[in-house]
């Protein structure tokens, strides 16, 4: 039995994974985000010990068995969340997590400090990475900064408390700015442009070895045995990528989860900077990706609902579900950047908008310029990765891929065929038990097989080009700076 554990920024998910690939049960325990000032985003690494405490008791509790029988545990979860530790491994302030946009002026630094950095990491310098967000604490909490003994992403939190080792990923470690992508280690001259050592930094595992050993007392208050392994893990997407046995090159996905992202497994190093694509390693030896990411996805979703006081998402789908073709294209336009914007404009200062409001549009016809305006900012990504020419073929996973309307529309306004996968929406977790799985000496073929198809989305002629014109064209007027 393999248990994965993925730490969302909305919920920290729990899967536990039969070795005939029957999920046995799935738990979650919810998240809050404090956001104290504008652009910032942060969360009390605190709240996810005690959320993975309460999640595991719970399995103890419903599935003793099973957890007897657990012999290694996966980690995933967001990334590039900078978790400050002093010397007694203690937070010295709530971690500052992935969309938290702070950090732009640091970045701009780093970029005169390290020409070559986008070179060495496959990426430009983003507020979302861990790199500029410790150059801010430098400048801002140098008090805080000078007690700085370690620093870890906040999936390697949890696994510091698990096992008592400081230990992260390639694939996450790749999102920190920080390293050597193409050589899989840590880049001594990227550490010391934002002020900080090696020996500050965890060890290095990749996704499917041992990196750790689950502590006694843990082991004893959850029923499992006294050696039970911690995979390396992955990232949030590597491990989606592992969990819908997407590890060979050209095999891609789309996830709708908090953010969106577009992901593609390369051979090989591939970066592309300019076009503010990621290139980071895969959870797998050997092997990389690239990605394109928006930051406002379901949350955009989940926003709206609020805004328009609907009880939930789905009470909001189905008003949008009976507009009218001519209710649809009279819609307003929305531009998806709440929380600032990642690829194509690396902009940390854009911001939302509803662009053509009327006195006639109500929730639904807000709510459907949200699900386009989500869709045409994957299209932007889909285009700085060289596809949308209609051939591609990528899984559907991430919660907001329970809708049906809003499948359709991705792959109407995307002009690619979208495959919903079965199991997508804990992919994460999925993955994460996979690659534990993996590390008790799992055979890859074997694990990581694709998963079972439940439907797909074929788009249904070109998408809307004077629509998407318009939405792309706006984008100058979204910033604040």
């Amino acid at each position: 039995m393999y248990l994965g554990l993925d730490l969302g920024t909305s919920a920290l998910k729990a899967l536990l994974l039969a070795p005939n690939h029957r999920v046995l049960a799935l738990t979650e325990r919810g998240l809050a985000v404090s956001t104290p000032h504008p652009l910032w985003s942060e969360q009390d690494p605190l709240d996810w010990e005690t959320a993975l405490v309460a999640a595991l008791d719970e399995l103890a509790a419903r599935a003793p068995e099973a957890m007897r029988a657990v012999r290694g545990i996966g980690l995933t979860g967001q990334m590039h969340g900078a978790v400050a530790l002093d010397a007694a491994h203690r937070p010295l302030r709530r971690a500052i997590l992935w969309n938290d946009g702070r950090s732009f002026a640091e970045c701009a630094a780093l970029d005169e400090a390290c020409p070559q950095a986008p070179a060495l990491t496959g990426n430009r310098a983003m507020p979302g990475f861990t790199a500029p967000k410790l150059l801010w604490m430098a400048r801002h909490e140098p008090d805080l900064f000078a007690r700085i003994a370690l620093v870890l992403l906040p999936k390697d939190y949890l696994r510091l408390r698990l096992t008592g080792a400081a230990i992260s990923d390639m694939s996450d470690a790749s999102g920190t700015f920080w390293l050597d992508v193409a050589h899989r280690d840590w880049s001594d001259e990227l550490l010391a442009a934002s002020g900080m050592k090696r020996a500050q930094m965890p060890a290095l595992a990749e996704g499917n070895a041992i990196a750790g050993r689950l502590r006694p007392e843990w082991a004893a208050r959850w029923g499992m045995g006294a050696d039970v392994l911690l995979a390396g893990g992955a990232g949030d997407n590597a491990a989606s990528a592992v969990g819908m046995g997407i590890v060979r090159p050209g095999q891609g996905f789309l996830s709708l989860g908090t953010s969106g992202v577009i992901f593609r497994a390369t051979g090989g190093f591939a970066p592309n900077a300019p076009a503010c694509i990621h290139a980071f390693c895969h959870a797998l030896p050997g092997r990389w990706h690239q990605m394109s990411v928006m930051l406002s996805a379901a949350a955009s979703l989940r926003w709206v609902t609020h805004l328009t006081g609907r009880a939930n998402e789905a009470a909001l789908l189905a008003e949008i579900k009976v507009l009218r073709p001519d209710e649809r294209e009279a819609a307003p336009l929305f531009l998806p950047y709440l929380s600032g914007e990642r690829t194509p404009h690396n902009s940390a200062t854009a911001r939302g908008a509803f662009l053509g409001l009327s006195p006639s549009h109500g929730p639904a016809a807000l709510g459907y310029a949200v699900l386009e305006g989500v869709a045409f900012g994957l299209r932007d990504g889909l285009l700085a990765l060289g596809g949308g020419a209609g051939a591609e073929e990528l899984l559907l996973v991430g919660g907001g891929s329970r809708s049906a309307l809003w499948n359709q529309m991705l792959a109407d306004r995307l002009g690619v065929t979208l495959h919903l996968a079965e199991g997508g929406a804990a992919a994460g977790a999925l993955g994460a038990a996979r690659l534990a799985w993996l590390a008790d000496g799992g055979d890859e073929a074997e694990i990581c097989r694709a998963p079972q198809i439940s439907e797909s989305f074929r788009p249904c002629g070109a998408p809307p080009a004077p629509r998407f014109a318009r939405f792309r064209a706006a984008f100058p007027a979204a910033s604040l700076r």
